[in-house]
């Protein structure tokens, strides 16, 4: 069964329970830290809750969670070895294949129909899921023509209620990373990180209303991976040793992103890069803006840490995946940067997702224990945790 408009078997929703965040988690008795309040000189870090522990087939990157608690990740294919790409997580922690194993069956002769390398993914606020895919069947090389592309999908039906394809903003050294899509108030759009696998980044805006794509910002410093800085999680560099070579710094462009409040900014950070920028989003689709007027617009936001994935809430305060700390931050409007919490569990944290219960859940996906940094050894050891933090307002 492959991604197409139609709806799928009723059997393919047995076993897609709930999963009843809200009144328990699979930590039991872990205490919640109290609600955060105003930055403080000497803030202390608070603890994290174990949300749950995904016992995903291969690295688990992406994370959504729809407005009933399901729980969903997203497994890029970095070899082409991993035998899906979007998974649904069951209450004990099994993953399944979503919404079956046929539809996570690249097919480059239907290139839009099944599903290819999917980083991540996220919820609207009509609780439709959207899907990014990347195109990439073995996590590298040109993208399959035609399979760069967003799905809406009613996770109700498991059917597929649109398919936006992407390749007008893709280059043969794209590798699309995270997703944010904003549908409210006569607002019906998207944008997508580009990280690049040369580094040379870019944010793609789309018009969901049209479909029209526009590649912006491509090899701006603010989207390119940036040199002469290293990386560290778990207390160890994180280099490409694979091959038998050499080790090499790692390099990635565009990769979190944000939307504040009323989807007026967009924020966004590069993988290997210390510092938040923002740009007016509108100005990303605004067709009487040359790339030179965009660019002109970028605000340089400051130190944030080395982080991956990003969210922002309601009070326009933008959160961090703090790698090297094994923690979350959060950047308030004046610029002060807080560390909330940290737990050692929280290794290579990675997507963010704020729930409408105020509720902050972070996926850590180790990353850097894969094989490419390791000299050829997979040192993942899954489970994979989910971790929650409270807060104390709900997504922008």
């Amino acid at each position: 069964m492959t991604i197409a408009r139609r709806r799928f078997l009723a059997s393919a929703l047995a076993g897609a329970a709930v999963l009843p965040f809200a009144g328990r988690a699979l930590a039991e008795g872990s205490p919640a830290p109290a609600a955060g309040g105003k930055a403080e000189a000497a803030r202390e870090a608070g603890e994290m809750e174990l949300a749950i522990l995904a016992d995903a087939p291969s690295t688990p990157t992406g994370l959504a969670i729809s407005p009933g608690g399901r729980v969903f990740v997203m497994m890029p294919r970095f070899t082409g070895k991993e035998p899906f790409t979007l998974g649904e997580v069951a209450p004990d922690g099994s993953v399944a294949p979503y919404p079956d194993a046929a539809a996570n069956t690249p097919d480059p002769e239907r290139p839009q129909a099944t599903l290819f390398h999917v980083p991540n993914g996220v919820f609207d606020r009509d609780g439709r899921l959207w899907l990014l895919d990347a195109g990439l069947p073995t996590g590298s090389g040109p993208p399959t023509p035609g399979a760069t592309k967003l799905v809406q999908m009613d996770v109700e039906t498991n059917e597929v209620l649109r398919v936006v394809p992407l390749d007008p903003g893709v280059e043969p050294t794209s590798s699309l990373n995270d997703l944010r899509v904003d549908i409210a108030d006569g607002r019906a759009h998207a944008f997508v990180t580009d990280q690049g696998q040369d580094g040379q980044g870019a944010i793609l805006a789309v018009d969901l209303a049209t479909g029209r794509v526009v590649r912006r910002l491509g090899s701006h410093a603010s989207t390119r991976s940036q040199k002469g800085i290293q990386k560290f999680v778990e207390h160890r560099p994180v280099l490409r040793t694979s091959g038998g070579g050499k080790p090499a710094p790692v390099q990635g462009g565009a990769n979190g992103i944000a939307l504040g409040p009323d989807g007026r900014r967009l924020y966004y950070a590069p993988l290997m890069g210390r510092r938040l920028y923002g740009v007016d989003a509108e100005s990303l689709l605004d067709p009487a803006l040359s790339d030179a007027d965009v660019a002109a617009g970028v605000e340089d936001l400051g130190e944030k840490g080395m982080t991956g994935g990003l969210g922002a809430d309601a009070e326009d305060r933008v959160y961090l995946t703090l790698q090297e700390q094994n923690a979350v931050g959060r950047r308030l409007p004046d610029g002060t940067v807080e560390v909330l919490a940290s737990d050692p569990r929280l290794i290579w944290a990675d997507t963010i997702v704020i729930t409408q219960d105020q509720w902050l859940y972070v996926s850590a996906a180790q990353v850097n224990r894969r094989p490419e940094y390791n000299g050829g050894t997979d040192l993942q050891k899954p489970p994979y945790a989910i971790l929650r933090i409270r807060i104390d307002a709900g997504p922008a």
